[in-house]
């Protein structure tokens, strides 16, 4: 098995909405915002290369969305969702699986594209069986109205259109021998964790349930998520096995570190070390 970096760019969201009830004054340590109190934030996704299976978890935000959506958010940097696959030695055509964390607009906004003659919507990765679980698909395509806007129907109906939408269950046998999958439920309603074994350690994707380094100490929970007192619980359980069992943290948000480790201290779980997902 071999792990691949996808870095599909970086955008920025308000910084009090991505730390909650913490101010300023706390989070601004780690993530420094602008004049427009906005930080900036990586959309990494992995990509797992695995005999016949080429495995994509997440891809980013897409290009399809008008000017003024895009305004929003500032998106810059280099790199992007083909550039990476295509430097990682392969074609979108070449996914077998795209893995889907959570449905999101930054998360799941590159699977769809539409196409440059017709201007109809199809699939980015035309080969590849497209991955999420029943419980959040009825929570995305039926989205409450604090989630509505995260949840766009242009990302996520041309999916099951196409046929090519599966459902893993979590009560059957995955479809996914390389990973066990970690359900979370603060967040949004069943977002899926991938916890990858690799080269003798294991690496979990942590999607939303740990943004960035920065949101580490337990109360520093995003205002975007729906349960803020069950993230609490989830990211408490996950991060003592982490540090217990000494896990690489995958960080698809964290703008300068891919991944880092926790530790126990005094003062609850804390950051141990920060690397590249090279060094593993």
């Amino acid at each position: 098995m071999q792990l691949h970096v996808i870095d599909t760019g970086f955008f920025k969201l308000d910084g009090g909405a991505m730390f909650g009830v913490v101010p300023k004054t706390l989070w601004q340590r780690t993530n420094p915002a602008d004049e427009n109190n906005l930080c900036t934030w990586a959309m990494r996704c992995l990509l797992i290369e695995d005999g016949d299976r080429l495995i994509l978890i997440d891809n980013g935000i897409g290009t399809k969305q008008d000017a003024k959506f895009f305004s929003h958010y500032y998106l810059h940097g280099d790199a992007s969702l083909e550039k990476s696959i295509k430097q990682a030695g392969f074609a979108p055509e070449d996914v077998t699986d795209m893995f889907l964390s959570h449905l999101h607009f930054d998360h799941c906004g590159g699977g769809v594209k539409y196409n440059a003659s017709t201007g109809a919507p199809e699939l980015a990765f035309p080969n590849a069986t497209y991955w999420s679980n029943a419980a959040h698909w009825e929570w995305a395509t039926k989205p409450n109205a604090r989630e509505k806007a995260s949840f766009l129907r242009e990302n996520i109906l041309p999916m099951q259109e196409s046929g090519q939408l599966q459902f893993i269950d979590p009560a059957a046998p995955s479809p996914f021998p390389q990973f066990d999958i970690f359900y979370a439920d603060g967040h949004t309603d069943k977002m899926m964790v991938p916890i990858i074994p690799y080269k003798g350690k294991k690496v979990a994707f942590m999607a939303d349930l740990l943004p960035s380094t920065g949101h580490i100490p337990l109360p520093y929970v995003m205002g975007y998520d729906t349960r803020p007192l069950l993230t609490l619980d989830e990211k408490a359980a996950f991060l003592e096995q982490a540090a217990r069992e000494e896990y690489v943290l995958y960080l698809e948000h964290d703008a300068v570190n891919e991944c880092c480790t926790v530790q126990q201290t005094e003062k609850g779980i804390r950051l141990g070390s920060t690397f590249p997902l090279n060094e593993v």
